[in-house]
């Protein structure tokens, strides 16, 4: 399956060419009966050459992927301002933490 940030498929970034699933051999499909190995052999060569190109494009596309999703993100996140001495939750992890104090337990 092609990939909604890079739009392709990662067999195709890897390998150069689309793969044939085996259930697509045994249906009656356009890429099935127009296969002619002569032309397949030039074909698999000149997609090889544009490879680059192909892998190019994708990580364009995926470096804009990524930027739409981080300006999604900064959209919905709402900016607070904090002063000294404002009273804020914090997380305690790992060893500090006295599990008969809950949350709210001082360091």
């Amino acid at each position: 399956m092609a990939r909604t940030s890079t739009g392709e498929t990662p067999f195709r970034l890897a390998y150069g060419t689309e793969a044939l699933i085996s259930t697509e051999v045994g249906l009656a499909s356009y890429r099935v009966e127009s296969y002619d190995e002569s032309k397949n052999d030039e074909a698999l060569r000149l997609q090889l050459d544009l490879v680059d190109e192909v892998r190019a494009a994708a990580t364009q596309r995926l470096a804009r992927y990524q930027d739409m999703m981080a300006k999604y993100y900064n959209s919905k996140v709402r900016h607070r301002d904090f002063q000294v001495g404002d009273l804020v939750l914090r997380k305690v992890l790992g060893a500090t933490k006295d599990a008969s104090q809950e949350k709210l337990a001082p360091n």
